[in-house]
């Protein structure tokens, strides 16, 4: 058994167990040893173990878009769960996630919101909206997060999915629009671990949102209307603009300072 062959076998702790109880002891000895010699201890109690990631992600900067500010004054309301929000999921049953989106969401919202309308109030979920003055509110949530690693996919990419809904009232209280926003990013594999790969996909799939956001929202949800504090008129279904998810409607652009990172249907991220 050569060294590459034993580390092919040491992805999954069974097959760990497999190999220690038929090899030799003194062939386990100087394995143990040259592993000693190349391998940190921790990334071995890992292996042991068993595989779990966590990705915490950091506070997303978005590029100044260059567009005309909506004329509205909006109160942002940040439900609890939306400024922490956490998914956890096993993949193929081996592979232990964490994702953990903190405050980048509320942090992501307060930067769109500041670049895309008038005036911005950000208020917590205790907070009484009667106490502010506002022409509209918006609430967002998450009513979907999936992702998908290489082992899946059987490619280098990470992918992550996002699926946001933007609850819009008016000044009373009225519901005014209720708009399903979906984004997708995708970063190619980067190093031996996946987290920052992960990280990166989450950010795309955050900015193709605020593309979509940008450029969709008053005419999806009309929130232009209510200002001067116009009260919301009866709503029918709810407004539904989903991104395309097709791979021709990717497009890579990896700008970090220009408005041309926005792209509807995903944003790929293949330079890394």
């Amino acid at each position: 058994m050569n060294w590459a062959d034993f580390v092919e076998l040491c992805t999954t702790k069974t097959l760990l167990y497999t190999i220690l109880r038929k090899i030799s002891r003194a062939d386990l000895s100087h394995l143990i040893a040259k592993i000693r010699d190349t391998i940190p201890v921790s990334l071995l109690i890992l292996t042991l173990a068993g595989c779990g990631s966590t990705v915490t992600m950091v506070e997303p900067t978005i590029p100044a878009p260059r567009v005309e500010k909506i004329p509205v004054n909006v109160a942002l309301r940040v439900p609890q769960q939306f400024e922490h929000f956490v998914h956890e999921e096993n993949v193929l049953g081996k592979e232990s996630w964490t994702i953990d989106l903190g405050r980048s969401n509320a942090a992501f919202f307060t930067q769109l919101f500041g670049y895309l309308f008038d005036g911005l109030t950000v208020i917590g979920p205790e907070d009484d909206a009667r106490d502010f003055e506002f022409d509209a509110l918006v609430e967002p949530s998450i009513d979907g997060f999936e992702f998908s690693v290489p082992n899946q996919s059987k490619t280098e990419a990470f992918a992550v999915w996002i699926r946001y809904r933007l609850r819009i009232f008016d000044r009373e209280g009225n519901n005014a629009s209720n708009w399903t926003v979906s984004a997708y990013g995708k970063s190619q594999k980067q190093g031996l671990g996946g987290s920052s790969s992960l990280q990166r996909a989450a950010v795309l799939a955050m900015r193709d949102a605020a593309a979509l956001i940008i450029m969709q929202m008053d005419k999806a949800t009309r929130i232009s209307s209510l200002a001067g504090g116009a009260l919301a008129s009866p709503v029918g279904p709810p407004a539904k603009i989903m991104a395309a998810d097709s791979e021709s409607n990717q497009v890579q652009n990896d700008a970090e300072d220009d408005f041309g990172v926005f792209v509807i249907g995903g944003i790929e991220d293949d330079s890394e």
